[in-house]
């Protein structure tokens, strides 16, 4: 079955067509969920969250544009949606706005553990930094996204990338110790 009709069959409900569906794209958008979540459980539950509005919304997927971009869209904002109901946001609003570069050596830092140190961000930092770093929307988007100011989403960039920043450093200077 073609995507268009596989689509087509979720508008109207088919369930065969919703679990195709799932299993197509379960793997793509649990990576997305990955990056906002605080851990493995949360990201399932933000999966599950974010597959009923797809189903629930998929009327109004027109066939224009990328319906995996779609997907993505819907999953960022479920997820997005949560942090904004547990306002997240509210803390603290910082002036920091100097940009704070992270240099990482491939060889020294990997994958899982780039990815356990984004989770363990604070929430506001985890999400503007992965908005902005690695989805690649503008201060002025992430600010409309999640009810913040250009300022502050600029600043929580910054905390995050102090922070990704102080723990691979900590990270080396253990492996150092360790390798001697």
């Amino acid at each position: 079955m073609s995507l268009k009709q596989l689509i087509e069959n979720c508008k109207v409900n088919d369930n065969k067509a919703q679990g195709e569906l799932y299993k197509l794209f379960t793997g793509k958008l649990f990576s997305v969920c990955l990056k906002y979540s605080r851990n493995y459980t949360e990201a399932e539950d933000n999966l599950q969250d974010a597959f009923l509005v797809i189903f629930n919304k998929i009327g109004q997927y027109k066939n224009k544009g990328s319906f995996e971009g779609w997907l993505k869209r819907i999953t960022i904002n479920t997820v997005l949606q949560r942090y904004r109901n547990e306002k997240v946001f509210d803390i603290i609003n910082e002036d920091i706005t100097e940009a704070i570069e992270v240099d990482i050596e491939e060889e020294e830092v990997s994958i899982d553990y780039l990815l356990q140190i984004i989770q363990e961000l604070p929430d506001r930092y985890r999400l503007v930094f992965n908005l902005y770093v690695l989805d690649g929307y503008s201060h002025k988007e992430i600010a409309e996204m999640l009810s913040i100011t250009i300022g502050t989403s600029k600043s929580n960039l910054a905390r995050a990338r102090q922070i990704l920043k102080n723990n691979i450093e900590h990270n080396k200077v253990k492996q150092n110790i360790h390798s001697l």
